[in-house]
């Protein structure tokens, strides 16, 4: 397998992606009309971190880590690393070692379609990371992948650049041409539950404010006393 490094990409305005970050993975993956969202085998190691950062995509031969070491150096400050494999993998090819060149480098977090090791050195570090597998299985590095290339994960395309929200909830991908529009979205729909929440607050029923009760009728869903449900029953 041969590849290619691009270096030089274009990633998403700064501000943009600062902006999203105050937005949960749920909150965002709905403002985009429920798009962006990667396969929920994407587990944080960690609890009650989000991070956000432009992604540098990693396509590697599964078990062999050689191409994380060629993406270090195309990491910078607000970055993301995002790393999959030619087919499925859970070796363990991330690890302390790299979590601590890419902080260096002002890397926020790891998503990675495999496996990652080290996890409570990532914890200590405070290096945040969401991987389809834990495994202390050791990896090589000997063949060629690519680095900066689009990517998918479970369908969902990932260009370098893109914008990568990630929390306890999972991983979501916002194109980069589209991170201000999704975070003002995003905005739009927290205002909206903040009223909600309010009103849930004072008591009222989700049935009345999303207009549910109409909707069980046109379903043919009818209410009845628990009386006549048990001499329903038993007739």
């Amino acid at each position: 397998m041969s590849g290619v490094i691009v270096t030089g990409v274009p990633r998403a305005d700064a501000a943009d992606v600062e902006a999203l970050a105050g937005f949960g993975v749920a909150t965002v993956h709905e403002a985009m009309g429920r798009t962006g969202l990667l396969p929920s085998r994407l587990r944080p190691i960690q609890q009650g971190i989000r991070a956000a950062g432009t992604a540098v995509t990693v396509l590697s031969w599964p078990g062999d880590n050689l191409m994380i070491h060629a993406a270090v150096e195309q990491c910078g400050e607000g970055d993301l690393l995002v790393v999959t494999t030619t087919s499925p993998s859970t070796d363990g090819m991330f690890g302390e070692l790299f979590a601590t060149a890419l902080r260096r480098r002002g890397v926020r977090g790891l998503v990675i379609d495999a496996g990652v090791r080290d996890t409570q050195e990532l914890r200590d570090l405070g290096f945040p990371a969401w991987s389809a597998a834990v495994s202390a299985q050791g990896t090589v590095k000997a063949t060629g992948g690519s680095v900066n290339v689009p990517v998918a994960i479970g369908g969902q395309l990932i260009r370098p650049g893109d914008v990568i929200l990630a929390d306890d909830d999972g991983v979501v991908v916002v194109p980069r041409d589209k991170a201000r529009e999704a975070a003002e979205a995003a905005q739009a729909r927290e205002a909206k539950e903040a009223a909600t929440r309010a009103a849930f607050l004072e008591g009222q029923l989700g049935l009345d404010r999303y207009g549910l009760r109409q909707k069980l009728e046109q379903l043919g869903v009818t209410y009845t006393s628990y009386e006549d449900y048990v001499r329903g029953a038993g007739s």
